[in-house]
């Protein structure tokens, strides 16, 4: 065979992209599973997985702000699970409460099995409460530091990779946060001009941005005549009052957000670890972007999605929804607030708001969701159904 100049150039370019395709191939691997996951109020998200060896399938908070890995009391219950104590303490915004273990455990998520898991015992029947749907656990530190997690919040799906190498997508921001167990990076406040504070990086929050007090009083965040409105908050040792307002911007990166709700409370067992950390900043500010969770390499990258330019909820009405005992129930209401002035009551169950009759509370709580609008809400009390109007305030 006579090998001509072409046919030498012709090999040299197949090699070339031959090795092109074969790096670009192992430059990222293939997820280990791929799921979808369910968001409820605040974007917190759900996802099921598998506790071997039982076949029934378990409804999870995906959660940044949890320590390790845990299991729903009743859940573990009904599973015939028999935990230990060994005195170990947990701390939540309410209170402290001591927690059982349960060793040597294997979840199953997707098509990924994981084991040598020791979970938390904890009642989350409080979780079902505010969400609206069965809460059997929390999965948080314990499996977040053996994977990189990819959130995509538009197709709410999730792809769980081995650690190694990441292609990170173009036009994001890469964060680098200090991972003890929990994610903390400091952020930019617009009202304080001199330097930035640490924020715990929570996904399993319900909000946008959680400051303590003390916090708030120290630094001077927030202007002493700036209005609030009260509403409450549900966490280990049971319900404790919160006040809402709204910070002037806060920035991410190179991503600024403008006039955001935040809440504000007093942190009398510091969950939020001041002056270390300046508060959390939750999944209704963080869902504004595709996320993925890199804890193997110290790293969260966020890419901005469809949701970036949402409208944040200024919204208030002064009550708060449970589901409880199978209805939807007050179990709330606030001093001087809308809900209050129209009547409304702890204890009452919602019937109907507006022309919403589904019986779902995601869907009474979007309902109530709409600043400076008049609501039609029907309630039973007494087992004698009335109806008022209720304004929602526009927080500001």
């Amino acid at each position: 065979m006579i090998w001509t100049k072409r046919r030498w150039c012709a090999i040299w370019l197949w090699c070339i992209l031959s090795f092109c395709v074969i790096n670009c191939a192992q430059g990222q691997t293939a997820p280990l599973t791929r799921i979808p996951f369910l968001q409820v109020t605040g974007g917190v998200i759900i996802i099921q997985a598998q506790l071997a060896p039982y076949e029934d399938t378990l409804q999870f908070i995906f959660d940044t702000g949890s320590s390790g890995i845990s299991l729903d009391s009743a859940t573990a219950g009904y599973l015939g699970c028999k935990p230990t104590r060994d005195g170990l303490l947990i701390r939540g915004i309410a209170g402290v409460r001591e927690v059982p273990q349960l060793r040597h455990q294997t979840l199953t998520i997707g098509g990924l099995r994981t084991d040598s898991l020791d979970f938390y015992i904890n009642d989350y029947s409080v979780l079902t409460s505010i969400y609206g749907v069965r809460i059997d656990g929390v999965i948080g530190y314990a499996m977040l530091s053996r994977y990189i997690v990819s959130i995509d919040y538009e197709k709410q799906s999730m792809e769980w990779f081995a650690p190694g190498t990441f292609n990170y997508p173009r036009k994001g921001w890469l964060l680098q946060p200090q991972i003890n167990r929990l994610p903390a990076y400091p952020f930019t406040i617009r009202e304080l001009q001199t330097k930035s504070y640490p924020l715990l990086i929570d996904i399993g929050a319900g909000l946008n941005l959680l400051f303590s007090e003390r916090f708030a009083q120290e630094t001077g965040v927030l202007d002493k005549n700036r209005k609030s409105w009260i509403t409450s908050g549900e966490g280990i040792g049971g319900q404790i009052e919160l006040r809402l307002t709204v910070l002037r911007s806060i920035k991410i990166g190179p991503y600024r957000f403008k006039k955001i709700p935040i809440t504000i409370f007093d942190d009398r067992y510091n969950v939020t670890n001041y002056p270390h950390w300046a508060g959390l900043i939750g999944n209704d500010l963080l869902r504004r972007f595709n996320m993925i969770l890199n804890y193997p390499a110290g790293e969260i990258h966020l890419r901005p999605n469809r949701f970036y330019l949402d409208d944040f909820d200024y919204a208030y009405i002064g009550m708060e929804l449970y589901l409880i005992d199978g209805t939807i129930s007050i179990g709330f209401v606030a001093s001087n607030s809308p809900a209050q002035e129209a009547g409304l009551q702890v204890g009452d169950e919602i019937v109907a708001i507006n022309k919403i009759v589904s019986g779902k509370l995601d869907a009474y709580k979007t309902e109530l969701a709409h600043a400076s609008k008049k609501v039609t809400v029907i309630y039973k009390r007494n087992g004698k159904i009335e109806s008022t109007l209720v304004k929602t305030i526009r927080i500001r």
